[in-house]
């Protein structure tokens, strides 16, 4: 057990960061499977700009790495490129 106030508090931050971006971190994924389960361009189109966006949001924050962000929307356009 923490026995100052500044490692007490910490520990008391650190856990609402940790449910914070794992929040986001499940609605990366979410958003993520959503846009993978579309069939039609027309569809997928306005969920990939909003992933996208989630992805850079969460890449400045820190939350994932930029370069996972890059990885990630790479592969997302890529699939909606090639859908019909």
């Amino acid at each position: 057990m923490a026995h100052h106030k500044s490692a007490i508090k910490r520990i008391r931050t650190a856990e609402m960061a940790r449910l914070r971006n794992r929040r986001y971190t499940r609605e990366m994924r979410k958003s993520v499977k959503t846009l993978f389960a579309m069939e039609s361009k027309e569809q997928a189109e306005p969920i990939l700009n909003k992933t996208l966006s989630l992805l850079d949001r969460l890449a400045a924050r820190n939350i994932i790495h930029k370069n996972k962000a890059a990885h990630q929307k790479s592969k997302l356009t890529r699939f909606v490129n090639s859908l019909g």
